[in-house]
């Protein structure tokens, strides 16, 4: 009996070893914090909070209840680069598209002209590292309504 036990322990110490050998390892994996802005012709048509991490794809939708085409499509592609985080960005709407490729800092905001003219399609984005004073701060000054009363600010 003991022989048994002992045995089905050592087969599942090699499954579980062949799994983690199989699965990607997310360990170094860091969670960030997207806020994104996107403007069709100056007007504000989507404004979607993000979390994800980097070396995983990342993508936001917003379809209308029966609506045959999304209003937009999202697609973020973060990697860790020393300090930076390089990113790819393709977004698309029923009548444009735009794709990026970028480096931001943690706490960096940026504005992309993604369309063939500036102002038909623009894109602000904001990165933080979620494990951060500052998008703790960010969190909390959501949590106060922008009262004022808190005693972390960005």
């Amino acid at each position: 009996m003991y022989r048994t036990f002992r045995n089905v322990v050592a087969g599942l110490a090699l499954l579980l070893g062949l799994a983690c050998g199989v699965m990607p390892s997310s360990a170094g994996a860091e969670p960030l914090y997207f806020a994104v802005e996107v403007w069709r012709e100056g007007r504000l048509v989507a404004q979607p909070k993000l979390l994800g991490e980097t070396g995983r794809t990342l993508r936001a939708e917003r379809r209308r209840p029966g609506a045959p085409l999304a209003d937009y499509r999202l697609v973020l592609m973060p990697r860790a680069d020393g300090e930076s985080f390089l990113l790819q960005l393709d977004l698309l709407l029923p009548e444009a598209k735009g794709h990026s490729e970028l480096a931001l800092l943690h706490g960096q905001q940026r504005k992309l002209q993604l369309g063939r003219v500036p102002g038909e399609l623009e894109v602000s984005l904001l990165l933080m590292k979620v494990d951060s004073p500052e998008f703790r701060a960010l969190m909390q000054l959501g949590t106060d309504g922008g009262n004022g009363s808190s005693a972390c600010s960005i």
